[in-house]
Formats: structure tokens, C-alpha cells, sequence
């Protein structure tokens, strides 16, 4: 590129050395001669370079968007105010010691089951930790009030990815909107940047200086959803869990019984998942998917601990771009822990004209 460049200096300097000898036609001429042929003469490799970096480049120069992609990562790996946070857990097989084997760049690691995103209270799991919690766990993450925080799931499986969409819920909640999820996980950058993976301890962290503020548009408590079962219409209420246990023929350990809310539609959040390339689906896809979902009301996501969730609140809010969809962080587990609390089993007589008509017809 220093070729070029110098080409061109040289190129304008002779310019007005001869404008001032007043003979512009003689430097058009012979300057623009000189240049082309010392551009020809150069070797391919500047533009095989250019061409190498570009996806780059163009990355770079694009906004966040709630999923980026492994290039917008590499172009943005030495600004000081993203905050990469590699949430591996037990979950998708990992652990702080993987994290020491292999991780991106700059990312620091924070277990997604152990160190505080959620909390339990009350002999509930899985629940939203308080603000001040969440602020403690955050600046000790180095995350400031400008920091982009970009979350980076395992890449290998929907549960997976669940650890992440919940981390990222958790920050919106408590007013931080700068966040990302890497799509494809840790997976899909080691095999589109194999020589960008360090390992070993990461580098002492200052802390951040993150305030949380709850924000509770996208939050639903227990009162809430009773309202919407008593009212019986108003609400989506979306369950992000098993067939199985929708029916009521299984369920999580720490549910007291079996069933689902009353009035509920279910929608395994696998199905918005592409196992082979272990990452969410295309846009179109999921607009497929999440379709037939009335988008005129207002959604509340839930499953057994708020984990598969949000899944389906981030496809629908943050992806979709859907309106007014709120994720139930205690899910069944605290709906089941009031035995006053309604429950259905089995299918309804709709569902099993549905489940008749879908084996007929495909």
C-alpha cells in the first residue's frame, strides 16, 4: 500500500512543478504514464491482503446487533470498550479450566450456574438476583456504563444458548441495552480464527463502574401471570419447554407437580435452534416459526426456571422485533410452589383434533 501511495505523492508533486512551468498537458501526460506503470508493476499481494481484510473491515464499520457474528468480534477485539464474557458451565460441558484451555481473546470468564445471573430464595431456583447483586457481578466483569458486553455461549446446543439469552435478558432488565450475543458461540469463532485463541489465566481486570436500574417492561412476576389466567385472555402465555412435560407426563426436579399454566401454547425452544450449525435459525425461519403467535398481544415466555425461556423471549423480542414480550424468570418452579395455583394435564380436545388433523395432512 506504501507503493501506492508514494506514487501518488510523486505524481502530484511533479503536477504543480510543471502547472507552475505552465505545461499541464505534459503532466497529465507523462506523470499519468508514470504512475499507471508503477501501479501495474506492483505485485498482487497488497490486493490479496486487501481482500483478505475486507470482511473485516466491513464488520468493523457495522453497528451491534443483539447476535453479531465472528468477524464484527475480530474487528472489534482491541476496542477497550467491548466486554467479552465467556459464560461456559456445566451446562454445555464447561468449566473455568476450559476457559483456561482455549478462549477468545481479551474475554473473561463467568460461570452462567455459579456466579450470580441467577439466584434462588425462598428454596426457589432460578430466579432474578436483585440489582445490587447484579451490579456487584457486573463490575467485577469490568463492565462500565458505555461498555458493549458481547455474551459468548459455548456453541454447542440449544440449553446452551439459553444460558446466554438469559444473561443477556438480565441485562436489559436492569438497564443496560449495549449487549450481544456472539452467534455461534466460542465454536464458531475457533473455527473461523483457530490462531486467535489464548489460553491461560486472563489479565487482571479494573473494575467497572455499572449501575443497575430495574426496568421492569421486560419482567413478569407470579401476581401478574395469575392476573392473566384469571382474565383468560389479553396474554400470550408461551411455554418454551418439553411436549412431555407440557402434558404434564414429566417434569423439572424442583417443580412440585406436573402440568402447565392454564390458557398456555407450547413452543420448545429447540424448535427456533439449528442443531447442525448450532445456532439460532435465519430471520426467515424463525418469522415461520413464531408466526402463527398473535402479534397484536402481549407475550409472556416461560418454562421450568426461566432458562429455556429465553430463548424464545429473545428470538421474539430481540430478534423479531416483537412488542411488549416479558420472560417469567420463576417459570414452573414457583408456579408449582403455591399449590393454590392453577394447572392443566393432558391435551384438550382441540389439541387432539390439531394432533389428528397434523398426522393426516403432515
Amino acid at each position: 500500500m506504501g507503493h501506492i501511495w508514494r506514487s501518488l505523492e510523486k505524481f502530484l508533486k511533479s503536477c504543480g512543478e510543471t502547472f507552475t512551468r505552465h505545461n499541464p498537458a505534459h503532466c497529465m501526460e507523462t506523470q499519468m504514464k508514470q504512475l499507471i506503470r508503477g501501479v501495474m508493476s506492483m505485485t498482487l499481494i497488497p490486493l490479496a491482503i486487501i481482500m483478505a481484510t475486507l470482511p473485516v473491515a466491513m464488520a468493523a464499520a457495522m453497528p451491534a446487533t443483539p447476535l453479531v457474528g465472528v468477524d464484527w468480534l475480530a474487528a472489534n477485539l482491541d476496542n477497550d470498550d467491548v466486554v467479552l464474557i465467556d459464560l461456559r458451565n456445566k451446562i454445555d460441558g464447561g468449566s473455568y479450566d476450559t476457559y483456561l484451555e482455549g478462549h477468545i481473546p481479551s474475554a473473561i470468564h463467568s460461570d452462567y450456574l455459579k456466579d450470580g445471573w441467577r439466584v434462588g430464595r425462598d428454596d426457589l431456583v432460578g430466579l432474578l438476583p436483585e440489582a445490587s447483586q447484579f451490579q456487584e457481578l457486573a463490575r467485577k466483569l469490568g463492565v462500565s456504563s458505555g461498555s458493549h458486553v458481547v455474551l459468548i455461549p459455548a456453541g454447542v446446543g440449544s440449553t446452551d444458548f439459553g444460558s446466554s439469552a438469559r444473561a443477556y435478558w438480565t441485562f436489559k432488565v436492569f438497564g443496560h441495552d449495549n449487549v450481544s450475543i456472539l452467534d455461534g458461540g466460542f465454536a464458531a469463532w475457533k473455527a473461523a480464527y483457530p490462531a486467535q485463541v489464548e489460553s491461560g489465566a486472563p489479565v487482571a481486570l479494573a473494575a467497572g463502574d455499572f449501575t443497575a436500574s430495574f426496568q421492569p417492561q421486560g419482567y413478569v412476576s407470579t401476581e401478574d401471570v395469575k392476573r392473566i389466567v384469571a382474565a383468560e385472555t389479553g396474554a400470550t402465555l408461551l411455554d418454551g419447554r418439553t411436549r412431555e412435560q407440557f402434558l404434564g407426563d414429566a417434569k423439572h426436579p424442583k417443580a412440585a407437580t406436573g402440568g402447565r399454566i392454564p390458557g398456555a401454547m407450547l413452543l420448545f425452544q429447540e424448535t427456533a435452534y439449528d442443531i447442525d450449525a448450532n445456532r439460532l435459525k435465519s430471520v426467515p425461519e424463525l418469522e415461520s416459526i413464531y408466526g402463527g403467535i398473535d402479534a397484536d398481544l402481549p407475550i409472556v415466555s416461560y418454562c421450568n426456571t426461566g432458562h429455556w425461556a429465553a430463548t424464545n423471549w429473545f428470538v421474539l423480542s430481540e430478534v423479531l422485533g416483537r412488542k411488549d414480550v416479558r420472560l417469567y424468570d420463576g417459570s414452573m418452579v414457583e408456579w408449582t410452589a403455591d399449590g393454590d395455583n392453577p394447572l392443566l394435564t393432558g391435551e384438550s380436545n382441540m389439541d387432539r383434533i390439531k394432533s389428528f388433523l397434523k398426522g393426516v395432512f403432515g
